[in-house]
């Protein structure tokens, strides 16, 4: 009788924890399966500039901050530390009252310019050389409010400009 009731407590107890077990390996396949995948994109081509924050995860991604670098200093706002006049290119604000989601597979338009033949091939480089002093922070969180924090240097729109 005490082998019974034994084996019976021993039973128990596995299945309990077993039961644990399989609800920890459940909560972490569902954060997985929601998790943000960000990456802050670039392009320079045909004479299109943009700077996105693009989302490649399975689940959304909460932007809370968008903080810049130029010399040191640090930035809220892109068009406070470019030296380019704000209404002529695409940009986005972050502010914590209005904080912006990225669902999977699109992104963020943080600078977007797209040249008209009117501007020179001296006016796109400026645009190029005040880009690539920069350095980009996106803050942010997904759904189980896990923090996710992705930095990109933009020295890479200076890659092309000749130093006189």
């Amino acid at each position: 009788m005490d082998i019974a009731v034994s084996l019976t407590i021993i039973l128990s107890v596995t299945a309990v924890l077993t039961t644990i077990y399989q609800a920890h390996i459940q909560r972490v396949h569902n954060v997985k399966s929601v998790t943000p995948l960000p990456q802050i994109d670039v392009v320079d081509k045909d004479r299109v500039l943009f700077i996105h924050v693009q989302n490649n995860g399975v689940g959304p991604m909460i932007v809370e901050k968008l903080t810049f670098y130029k010399n040191g200093q640090e930035y809220n706002s892109i068009q406070d530390c470019l030296e380019i006049d704000p209404k002529s290119y695409d940009h986005i604000e972050i502010r914590p009252t209005n904080q912006k989601i990225v669902i999977p597979g699109s992104y963020l338009d943080v600078f977007s310019k797209e040249f008209d033949e009117s501007y020179t091939d001296e006016q796109i480089v400026f645009y190029r050389k005040e880009l690539s002093l920069l350095h980009l922070k996106v803050e942010g969180r997904d759904v189980y409010d896990n923090r996710v924090v992705i930095e990109r240097n933009l020295h890479w729109f200076a890659r092309h400009i000749k130093n006189d």
